[in-house]
């Protein structure tokens, strides 16, 4: 299976990008209208040649003010998408290539296009500045597609019966500026806009009377630790980052004025050669009127055995533990278990409410430090299927 996947990547790179020839000269002689013409002729060099060529190239590290971009693309499936064909262009750089100690910078363009009449753009990056003073990370998604809604609050999400198609279109920018405040500690501003628009509903009883079409601006502060030895696939190290988000109603929120606390901890151990245990706690809590769009939800990159979006409140807390293992050249997998709850307060949380969830994946570094991976999930109302770029966290 692994080495099929492999060679999907292979066929999907070559039907995007055109190869050239090499040209060897060889002694011809060409008549044509009585006119003697001396030639050369071409040897063309074998594709998988080229191919393997390129890919061994791809994942070495190369230090350069400009981005080193790599392309790849192909069909892929998820529970929420369907079947589709993507398309990611990675690249990552160094601000001061002779620092070998100064996190990469990195950026990723994505576009995808499934059956269920998803589409979807997007570009992320982290900017890290020279001796790591600064950064900046951003990202803007825009996507509309054919989605599900089981309503708001675990009794109504847990109920298979409450289903109901509806169209979705998003648009949501997000970015951090931080300063460096000591060794590994990080504070800045940080903003996100994001429109929303919910339309061609057949059950408006789900959604309680909420405003269906949105605009909201949120703006506040973060702080973060990180010691990871990289950023996009990390091996050993921490990663805390705090946000606190305000969306008043000034600020041009005029539906709803409610405000955000999202929590990450990741933990990276190395246990042997080649062997990584990855944790992470992940917790979003909102206060005041939260639009049903910005409530925390489940499922997707955190829980991927659900459908992303089913399961939704003003709260979300999840845990995940997760073995990473190369295993072959540039080929390795991933095992994990989690668990997790939405809840409207602390008070609701109890041993029912709590959706576990093991997995298992494939990873396939096609640029250094950067993985493919293919990953599908188990929980308590089906599995999910995901193909993505660079680990879940």
């Amino acid at each position: 299976m692994f080495r099929h996947v492999q060679y999907l990547f292979i066929i999907s790179l070559l039907t995007a990008f055109p190869l050239r020839s090499e040209e060897m000269p060889e002694k011809n002689i060409i008549v044509t209208d009585s006119a003697v013409i001396e030639g050369a002729s071409k040897e063309h060099k074998g594709i998988v040649s080229r191919v393997i060529e390129y890919f061994h190239q791809s994942n070495k590290r190369q230090l350069t003010r400009r981005p080193n971009f790599a392309p790849l693309g192909g069909p892929y499936y998820t529970s929420e998408k369907g079947f589709g064909i993507g398309l990611v262009i990675a690249g990552d750089y160094s601000t001061c290539p002779s620092d070998t100690l100064l996190p990469t910078s990195n950026v990723s363009l994505t576009g995808t296009l499934a059956t269920k009449k998803y589409y979807s753009v997007g570009i992320e990056g982290t900017h890290v500045y020279p001796r790591d003073t600064r950064r900046i990370n951003y990202k803007l998604d825009f996507m509309s597609f054919s989605t599900y809604f089981w309503g708001i609050g675990f009794a109504m999400d847990n109920d298979d019966a409450n289903k109901t198609k509806y169209g979705l279109f998003d648009i949501t920018l997000s970015s951090d500026y931080e300063w460096r405040l000591a060794h590994n500690l990080f504070v800045g501003p940080a903003i996100e806009m994001s429109y929303t628009n919910a339309h061609s509903i057949t059950d408006y009883d789900l959604w309680e009377g909420e405003p269906l079409r949105y605009f909201t601006i949120s703006a506040g502060v973060l702080l973060q630790s990180d010691t990871r030895d990289n950023l996009t696939g990390p091996n050993r190290g921490h990663f805390f980052e705090l946000i606190q988000l305000f969306s008043p109603r000034f600020l041009g929120n005029e539906d709803h004025s409610f405000s955000s606390t999202e929590l990450s901890y990741n933990l990276y151990l190395p246990l042997w050669k080649g062997g990584v245990l990855a944790s992470r706690f992940h917790g979003k809590w909102t206060y005041g009127h939260t639009p049903w769009g910005k409530m925390p939800t489940l499922g997707g990159a955190a829980m991927r055995g659900y459908y992303k979006g089913r399961f939704r409140d003003k709260c979300a807390t999840d845990i995940t533990f997760e073995l990473r293992q190369h295993v072959y050249r540039r080929s390795g997998i991933a095992i994990w278990g989690s668990v997790g709850s939405i809840y409207e307060k602390w008070a609701d949380i109890c041993f029912k409410r709590l959706l576990p969830e093991i997995g298992i994946g494939y990873r396939w570094e096609f640029k250094k430090n950067t993985n493919v991976r293919l990953d599908i999930g188990f929980g308590k109302h089906g599995s999910g299927f995901l193909f993505g770029i660079n680990e879940a966290f």
